[in-house]
């Protein structure tokens, strides 16, 4: 987690990547847009750094040497709430698939334009910003979800989901029974457009829906509309606060 000198802390990048070229040259490039980053070339250094709390988002490569990086991002996610970015290979939907059931919050193919990698790192640290809130708790059935404390609760149980989870269900959460599309979704919660074969939000979605399990009558709670969107099942619970 970010430490307390905030304003320092959101300009630390943690890349984990065996290429030591492209951490040099993401150094280099990355200082322009006024980020500080620091690199580590193998799985066994990540997690030391991530417990450290200095760094805001975390750029993970899915093939390390000693390591996969799926397994790092799990040791991470025990740990940590950190934003990670999954660096995944071109093509490979299964490894973006299981980066993300991981815990990964947006993933990035190789080989990649570092500006979009740049544009990606500020659209996480954006999205992770305090932002006004139209009720702080929400319910519908056994669901309540704590905006200014990020929780999920299924009865009394306490789910543990992603930030990018999160923002998505609090989105459709919100409007309940209304369909959300998988653009809007994507905006809010990755904090950018998707491309033509990109299945983030479904990935995401995906993980929601194994997380959360179906209804107490067996009805999907995240229904998904053909052409249109996701939508969550029921009404907001008229004591939403």
């Amino acid at each position: 987690m970010p430490g307390k000198d905030t304003a320092i802390s959101l300009t630390h990048v943690l890349m984990v990547d065996d290429d030591i070229a492209l951490t040099e040259s993401l150094h280099r490039l990355l200082a322009l847009d006024g980020f500080r980053l620091e690199a580590v070339h193998r799985a066994e250094e990540a997690l030391p750094r991530v417990v450290e709390g200095r760094h805001a988002i975390v750029i993970l490569d899915i093939m390390l040497p000693d390591g996969d990086g799926r397994q790092v991002l799990r040791r991470i996610r025990n740990a940590s709430d950190v934003p990670v970015i999954m660096l995944t290979a071109r093509g490979d939907d299964k490894d973006r698939i299981e980066g993300l059931e991981a815990g990964a919050d947006d993933y990035l193919p190789k080989p990649f334009n570092p500006r979009e990698l740049v544009a990606r790192i500020r659209a996480i640290l954006k999205r992770g910003r305090p932002r006004a809130l139209p009720a702080s708790t929400l319910k519908v059935g056994d669901l309540t979800v704590k905006n200014h404390t990020r929780q999920v609760l299924l009865g009394e149980t306490t789910v543990e989901v992603t930030g990018a989870e999160f923002d998505i269900l609090l989105l459709l959460v919100q409007s309940a029974g209304q369909i959300i599309s998988r653009e809007k979704l994507a905006k809010v919660a990755l904090g950018r457009e998707l491309g033509v074969f990109d299945r983030s939000i479904d990935n995401h979605v995906s993980n929601l829906r194994k997380k959360l399990g179906a209804l107490p009558d067996g009805e999907e709670r995240i229904r998904s509309v053909r052409g249109s969107g996701y939508t969550y099942t029921g009404e907001l619970d008229s004591g939403t606060s």
